[in-house]
């Protein structure tokens, strides 16, 4: 017979509170489980990698720096008469806006420090997000499974871009309002509901009093919330996907060598942050930007000299400066093709670089997962493609500044306009070119260092009389990093007639891919890495030299 004993166990002594805590958020949020599940996650090192942070850091101060201007700026067009303390404008009519940015440079304690990190982290922002995305391409990162989190990276990039053009569209400055006058002539140029769309824009004929708060809350609210839930997934899908790594001795598609989140990459993150903070403020501090005083609030007729916009939004301008003035009468409305035909090419531009993932796993027809990232010279194609968009972009971005250039460098204003779009058209070509052979260069010399090691420099005589270089054998890791990269073969068509002697039908579809596929991984494309019975084969019969 059982029984059941009632003696109480021994009270126990009362846990500190911050163990108290734990248990309580534990208990409720499941903390603890899921650190331990991911505080322990292994990520690469490699300088490249911080490119992604330094966009990640600038954006937290972006938003950090934003909150604090929101506290004194008034996003109004109403007109009031200055009596601040910047003498030269004293007495002058301007909008509201203007005042308080000027009172946010001038009166408020800080502020036009705050003002001046805030634009500098926006340009370092959409410096560091166009380097990264760079990065990506030239080494595959965009494969599967991360071609979605591609597509988040450019919305971040897109989106950035026109949250700095209203940003410093706000202050309602000449320089600003020179800007918005751009726009709405690109706005104007739209066929059919061009107009409409400037009237609904603007409240009005231009400038209308309107736009300002509108403005105001697309920059404060709008695309700042959409940024940021991107940019949360964005991590998120990092995190899941694990990171991508460089080849290398022990790694694969499926591990991750590295060092742990928690502390060590913590740790080393949470410095960065402090340094990136810390320079942007150095800079800030030094260097003057947007001195929205200098220009004076904005008239409707006048235009500051040599305006130009943030230098993201240059090759914009460059793509309108470039394109002839070309009008043609349609259905009685006139369609401003030198406006219309490089607004339609930029955004057909930007649509393919989003798209650009999906397109070369339909060319390569690789449905596989890819954690292993690519020397860019291991693809060449890709490589040029991506060099040919760089060149093009900063032929514009050239256009863009072409009355400073001609009156800085004392050269013709139309000199310097054909030239533009003379190399818009032959420098993506050269560039593309160019960047194909010296990626096959270089992997020829990856080939013969292989095969035959490194140069050393010593020359040595043989007892025949030959003299020849002393080559040293590469060691295993440098064997493996040299040779870790996948080719791949490019799709064939093949026969035309079935084996039942019926001619069979190919689609123009078909016909394009396997045209692509060939210029991506023909002969012509890339070069035959080295296999293990080549090097068996030197080696043995004539040993390193």
């Amino acid at each position: 017979m059982s029984t059941e004993s009632t003696t109480e166990a021994p009270a126990r002594g009362k846990a500190p509170t911050g163990e108290r805590l734990a248990d309580w958020a534990d208990g409720r949020l499941g903390i603890y489980s899921l650190a331990k599940a991911n505080m322990r996650k292994i990520f690469p090192d490699h300088w490249s990698f911080m490119l992604g942070e330094v966009c990640l850091y600038s954006f937290l101060i972006l938003i950090l720096t934003g909150v604090y201007l929101t506290l004194f700026f008034h996003p109004s067009m109403t007109e009031v008469e200055y009596h601040g303390s910047y003498v030269p404008l004293q007495g002058q009519l301007m909008s509201e806006a203007y005042k308080s940015a000027l009172d946010i440079s001038f009166e408020v304690r800080g502020g036009l420090f705050i003002r001046q990190l805030h634009h500098w982290a926006a340009l370092v922002f959409l410096a560091g997000m166009f380097v990264h995305m760079m990065r990506v391409f030239f080494t595959g990162a965009f494969r599967k499974p991360r071609e979605v989190n591609w597509v988040f990276g450019f919305l971040l990039l897109f989106l950035g871009m026109f949250t700095g053009f209203t940003g410093y569209s706000l202050p309602d400055d000449l320089l600003s309002g020179t800007g918005l006058h751009f726009m709405e002539g690109a706005i104007l140029s739209i066929p059919i509901v061009g107009t409409y769309l400037s009237f609904f824009l603007f409240g009005g004929e231009y400038p209308g009093h309107d736009l300002i708060p509108r403005l105001y809350s697309i920059h404060v609210l709008l695309l700042p919330g959409i940024m940021l839930a991107l940019v949360v997934a964005h991590l998120i899908l990092v995190f899941f996907h694990k990171h991508t790594q460089f080849a290398g001795p022990g790694r694969s598609n499926r591990n991750v060598v590295g060092m742990p989140l928690m502390p060590v990459y913590m740790a080393k993150a949470g410095g960065f942050f402090f340094l990136v903070f810390g320079v942007l403020s150095v800079i800030a501090g030094i260097a003057s930007i947007n001195p929205i005083w200098a220009f004076g609030p904005y008239r409707v007729d006048q235009v500051a000299a040599g305006s130009q916009p943030d230098w993201y939004m240059g090759f914009a301008e460059g793509l309108l400066r470039i394109m002839p003035g070309w009008e043609i009468n349609f259905w009685s409305h006139t369609l401003a093709l030198g406006v219309f035909i490089p607004l339609t090419g930029f955004a057909v531009v930007l649509a393919l670089i989003g798209v650009y993932p999906f397109v070369e796993s339909w060319i390569t027809g690789d449905k596989r997962q890819h954690h292993i990232l690519d020397r860019p010279r291991n693809a060449p194609t890709r490589t040029a493609f991506g060099v040919a968009w760089l060149t093009a972009y900063f032929v514009t971005m050239i256009a863009g500044g072409n009355d400073i250039i001609a009156t800085h460098l004392h050269l013709s204003l139309n000199t310097i306009t054909w030239a533009v779009r003379i190399f818009f058209f032959a420098g993506p070509v050269i560039a593309f070119i160019a960047t194909k052979r010296i990626c096959l260069g270089l992997q020829r010399r990856d080939h013969d260092k292989v095969l035959h090691g490194r140069e050393t420099g010593i020359i040595k005589r043989l007892p025949h009389g030959e003299f020849i270089e002393v080559h040293q054998p590469l060691s295993q890791d440098a064997l493996h990093t040299l040779t870790a990269h996948e080719q791949y073969e490019p799709l064939e068509l093949g026969p035309t007639i079935d084996d039942n002697g019926v001619k069979r039908r190919i689609t123009r579809t078909e016909r394009l891919r396997a045209k692509l596929s060939n210029a991506y991984f023909g002969e012509e494309s890339q070069i035959t890495k080295p296999t293990a019975e080549d090097y068996k084969e030197i080696t043995s019969a004539h040993g390193p030299h």
